[in-house]
């Protein structure tokens, strides 16, 4: 028997780079920011501004994810362990990592999956195009924006607090 759909992001699990299981159900109620990353693209310096939202912010209710891909240009070819020493030694991070896994296709993680078809990108697609896409998901477990590689942690301070409001 298939398990019922997934309809909130709190439906899904994962590991984290340290192989603990992690379930999103833990977080129920909890703004989340969920995104891919890679340890060696001209993005990884977001590293620091999505450190400087989660100590800003997740006393009062934010959650930030990432999750690693090697899958554009090769950018993170590193195993899980030396992705959590290069994120905490050279950029601090703190908040939950993912084990490293796929955003795209067949193999794409199943939350990936849901992200994407919950919020398409520009002209309805669904595939990521590049490391530190971004998506806030409101304490209902539903994702209220998709936010491009290019836009800063910090830009989305804003809808992080509407978000935070809700």
């Amino acid at each position: 028997m298939n398990p019922p759909p997934a309809t909130t992001a709190f439906d899904f699990k994962s590991v984290t780079l340290d192989g603990r299981d992690f379930s999103l159900e833990d977080l129920r109620g909890r703004v989340l920011l969920v995104v891919n990353t890679a340890s060696q693209c001209g993005f990884t310096p977001q590293f620091a501004g999505l450190e400087a939202l989660w100590q800003s912010y997740r006393d009062a209710g934010l959650t930030v994810i990432g999750f690693p891909s090697n899958e554009f240009a090769g950018q993170d070819p590193g195993s899980d362990e030396e992705i959590a020493q290069f994120c905490q030694t050279r950029y601090g991070v703190s908040f939950p990592m993912m084990a490293k896994g796929q955003v795209n296709g067949a193999e794409a993680q199943p939350l990936w999956r849901w992200l994407k078809a919950q919020a398409p990108g520009v002209l309805g697609t669904q595939g990521i195009k590049w490391n530190f896409t971004k998506f806030l998901i409101g304490r209902d477990g539903h994702v209220v924006a998709r936010y491009a590689p290019t836009d800063s942690p910090a830009s989305l301070a804003k809808d992080i607090e509407r978000a935070l409001a809700a």
